[in-house]
């Protein structure tokens, strides 16, 4: 009798080992709904500001050959504004340089990947597309407009000064501002990889 009860006593002892061993292998339930947490990025300095303010705004963009200032269109293209003027305020746009001309016509700048301090921060900044706003100004000598491909909504940080008037550009890409004064770029020694160095909004 005691030889079957050590047996008896035995077996149940493997059995509770092996049924321990079991539920350790067990993982537990994950949650159905498990929530990521989104990146939150900074907000930028225009984020959220109103046409009114946007339309207070002058940018200088200072450069070898003078200052450029450039009013404001925010009734015309508030997100390229908007756009602009955080590149201005947030300092993405000094060093920069002016990477096109086409003298007679246009100069074009805004082409981070210029700067004095490239890195993979403007790079990011250059990812964000903007919506279309053709509107309605005329894109004459002085307008301030967004560069873009043929492709909806691909303005990022590319903008173009027209030194001569371009009106098979009109209903086409969005005027956001225009230059407030001459300066040295409207003659024809206009160059390419004139840098551009405190930009500022005021």
């Amino acid at each position: 009798m005691n030889r079957i009860g050590l047996l008896v006593i035995v077996f149940v002892l493997m059995s509770m080992t092996a049924r321990a061993q079991s539920n350790a292998s067990i993982e537990a339930p994950k949650k159905a709904n498990a929530r990521t947490t989104p990146e939150v990025t900074a907000a930028e300095p225009f984020d959220g500001a109103s046409v009114e303010k946007m339309g207070a705004q002058c940018v200088t963009l200072d450069t070898e050959l003078g200052a450029i200032d450039i009013a404001m269109l925010p009734e015309n293209a508030p997100e390229a504004v908007r756009n602009f003027l955080n590149l201005s305020a947030t300092g993405a746009l000094d060093t920069t340089t002016f990477s096109r001309v086409v003298k007679g016509f246009v100069i074009q700048g805004g082409n981070l990947s210029t700067s004095d301090k490239w890195g993979p921060e403007l790079a990011k900044r250059m990812t964000h597309h903007l919506p279309d706003e053709p509107g309605l100004v005329k894109h004459v000598r002085g307008i301030v407009s967004m560069a873009r491909t043929d492709e909806p909504n691909s303005a990022t940080t590319h903008f173009f000064i027209l030194v001569a008037s371009g009106q098979h550009l009109d209903s086409k890409f969005a005027a956001f501002g225009t230059v407030t004064r001459e300066w040295k770029w409207w003659t024809p020694s206009i160059r390419r990889r004139s840098k551009v160095t405190n930009p500022r909004s005021r």
